[in-house]
């Protein structure tokens, strides 16, 4: 029998009404905060994601990446932020009054282990505010997807964040690490041991040495930050104070993309029965991806969701509300199929409610088994009689009450019985 691809599955009645609730949430919140939707291509460009000393486990292991013909190198996009940036230069976005807000929902594609809550194909909500460089914006990002969790009935969570400094800081940093990683070299694992020339701040991050002693003690980035660097942090951290946002600061927390500079954040979900997967999302700033990816220099920051450790995250505290949805008619049929019952069906569903109908020969008590079991608000019997009369029999299955209604009649009555239609 064929099946789903390892590191795929479907998504499927219960767990898609989980999806389209968040969905729908996450875009009133961007209503609200006044950010516009994007949607990119699921295949990129090779080039989009993979950059020039780029060390991170996404672009060294993870992508999926293909060739055209022996030529063109294409990657199922692993990542949403690069893609927003590369449409943000290639449409000249950057040409718009700043900051330019942009969110997405998209499905993403990385070659990795699957696990409860992270597999090979997943949905990703995520935002990036582009052109204007704020300290200000970064508390209301943070602020943004803090609160956002919150609504969806998620307390247990704690907001993590650090600064990786501006680029005199962190290059000054980066030094410091080299030099002292270098004596402990032996110690490390064989990705860290490449990653110390390249980019030594992903050594800190790494998921095989993290309790490792030689990581544990490495030196942390305050006090390599320059007046300016150091400012702009405790301004981020005024700024969450005003809001009232609780957070924690790592000082070792250095996120698993290279392109973060100054603000990164993770918020945690410290439920114990979050466990392993205890990230719901995070992000930061980003002052050199937009000029390395070849538009002009400015600064950015963002973040994303993984919507499937989202969701986990919703049930394990119990939040989600009631999603079943059942329909206002459902159409009992005696006459073997005879077009009035499916003209009936289709002038309700065009004025907006909810119709389901019997489709095929049954006898009037098994179709009654199925009105319970779509536990429909009315049931409408159409036989011979109705047929001729051009009526319906229709019954409240709540009171019990019973009444012959012209078809033509029938929209108004049940816009009085159940207070119109916000389809209309």
């Amino acid at each position: 029998m064929l099946q789903n691809v390892r590191g795929t599955y479907d998504i499927l009645d219960d767990e898609y009404a989980r999806f389209t609730y968040v969905n729908d949430l996450f875009t009133h919140f961007m209503n609200l905060y006044g950010y516009k939707m994007i949607k990119t291509p699921v295949i990129e460009d090779t080039a989009v994601f993979k950059k020039d000393n780029d060390t991170s486990d996404m672009v060294t292991k993870e992508m999926f990446t293909f060739s055209i013909n022996g030529k063109d190198s294409l990657t199922l996009r692993p990542e949403g932020t690069a893609g927003v940036i590369r449409a943000y230069i290639q449409h000249k976005m950057y040409a718009l009054e700043a900051p330019v807000k942009l969110a997405y929902i998209e499905e993403m594609f990385r070659y990795e282990r699957p696990q409860k809550g992270r597999q090979r194909q997943f949905n990703q909500l995520g935002i990036e505010v582009l052109g204007e460089k704020s300290a200000m914006i970064d508390a209301e990002v943070i602020a943004l997807g803090y609160t956002f969790l919150r609504t969806l009935g998620i307390e247990d969570i704690e907001v993590h964040l650090n600064t990786l400094g501006n680029n005199a800081s962190r290059s000054r940093y980066i030094e410091a690490l080299k030099d002292y990683f270098r004596p402990h070299i032996d110690k490390l694992c064989a990705d860290c041991q490449m990653r110390l020339d390249k980019n030594p701040l992903r050594i800190l991050d790494c998921k095989i040495d993290h309790e490792l002693d030689v990581i544990k003690n490495a030196p942390t980035i305050k006090d390599y930050l320059d007046d300016e660097a150091s400012e702009y942090f405790k301004d981020v951290l005024k700024y969450l104070d005003t809001l009232e946002i609780p957070y924690v600061i790592d000082e070792h927390m250095v996120r698993g993309l290279d392109y973060y500079t100054d603000t990164v954040f993770e918020v945690m979900n410290t439920n114990k029965e979050a466990g392993s997967q205890s990230t719901i999302f995070g992000g930061g700033r980003y002052d050199n991806l937009v000029a390395e990816m070849g538009g002009p220099a400015m600064s950015g920051i963002g973040f994303a969701i993984g919507e499937e450790r989202l969701i986990m995250a919703v049930e394990q505290a119990g939040a989600f509300p009631d999603l079943t949805t059942t329909p206002d008619v459902y159409i009992i049929d005696l006459s073997e199929g005879d077009p009035y019952v499916l003209k009936v069906a289709e002038i309700l569903r065009r004025n907006g409610f909810s119709v389901v109908v019997n489709y095929y020969k049954r006898s009037l008590k098994s179709q009654f088994k199925s009105v319970d079991r779509y536990q429909a608000r009315y049931t409408i019997i159409i036989g011979e009689d109705e047929i001729r009369d051009m009526k319906v029999n229709i019954k409240d299955n709540r009171s019990k009450n019973q009444e012959v209604v012209k078809s033509d009649d029938l929209v108004a009555y049940l816009d009085r019985k159940l207070g119109g239609n916000e389809y209309e």
